[in-house]
């Protein structure tokens, strides 16, 4: 009997090779379709941008070595791994003794990205970090930590715009961090937040800080322009 030909083996096999890639970009579409709602999952855990972003990229590496013909809800299979590995992480020693509690706005100032799935969870990571805010600071405790926390204000700038010492401004932004570590929170109205986060997105993409300030100060001293 002749040895097989070229010919006649790679029909055989190639199908193989196209079955597996297949099943990788099954696995892709259906991780990308649920990636921005795993991102918010791990940042309402976590109130950090990039450990939000280490976790969902986590998510997949292990979503690319289970076994997945025995996953019958994906979604369900994603969403439960994404909490419990958020929750493992601030459960750690390392991020209880660096990861502050509160969210961290400079990150999201920071973090312009041209991938649109990188931008769409950063819309995300706003809207949640600045509801959070709102729910549970003062309004001039709000105006001093977003500006102090996201923009870098100087103390001198905070205490002109709010209309008070540079030692209270101090005192203002301090008690602001010890607020958000509590859990007493008010009502957030749907509008006021809508524009808040207009605000501060127009603020972070133009570096133009006037319309944020003016809706956070709106009775202060100065406005600040471009920083």
């Amino acid at each position: 009997m002749s040895a097989p030909t070229l010919e006649m083996t790679t029909p055989a096999e190639a199908p193989v090779a196209r079955s597996a890639e297949d099943d990788l970009d099954r696995a892709l579409d259906i991780f990308l379709a649920h990636r921005t709602r795993l991102f918010r999952i791990a940042y309402q855990v976590l109130g950090d941008v990039a450990g939000a972003e280490d976790v969902v990229q986590e998510i997949w590496l292990r979503w690319q070595l289970t076994h997945r013909p025995r996953i019958e809800n994906p979604e369900a299979f994603l969403t439960t791994a994404t909490t419990r590995l958020a929750i493992n992480v601030i459960q750690s020693a390392r991020h209880r003794r660096e990861t502050p509690a509160e969210p961290q706005l400079a990150d999201l100032v920071d973090r312009a990205s041209q991938d649109p799935v990188l931008r769409a969870e950063q819309a995300v990571a706003i809207e949640e970090a600045l509801a959070l805010l709102m729910a549970r600071l003062t309004p001039d405790g709000l105006a001093a930590y977003v500006l102090r926390k996201g923009f870098d204000f100087a103390y001198a700038d905070l205490a002109g715009l709010l209309r008070i010492s540079v030692p209270n401004a101090r005192v203002l932004v301090h008690r602001a961090q010890a607020r958000l570590a509590g859990d007493r929170e008010r009502p957030v109205p749907a509008e006021s937040h809508r524009r808040l986060v207009a605000a501060f997105q127009t603020a972070a993409g133009t570096g133009d800080l006037k319309g944020l300030t003016q809706l956070l100060a709106p009775n202060g001293l100065r406005t600040a322009c471009r920083r």
